[in-house]
């Protein structure tokens, strides 16, 4: 299916939010998910089911100044 991720276009053929952030790669801490502009809880993501078409919004924390 295709969804955004930060507004980037990509193909993806994960069913939720969890496999999405395990088929990218994403670090245990320091990142939070959106859904359609709604954030997400970590403890909800594998629950979080994805949709075609859905707006994805990671945020990753970075250290300095």
């Amino acid at each position: 299916m295709n969804i955004y991720i930060n507004n980037k276009e990509t193909e993806t053929k994960s069913a939720t939010l969890a496999e999405l952030a395990a088929e990218l790669g994403l670090p245990e801490k320091g990142v939070a998910m959106a859904v359609q502009q709604n954030m997400i809880q970590r403890t909800a993501w594998a629950e979080t089911k994805l949709s075609e078409g859905a707006n994805i919004l990671i945020i990753k924390a970075a250290c300095g100044g």
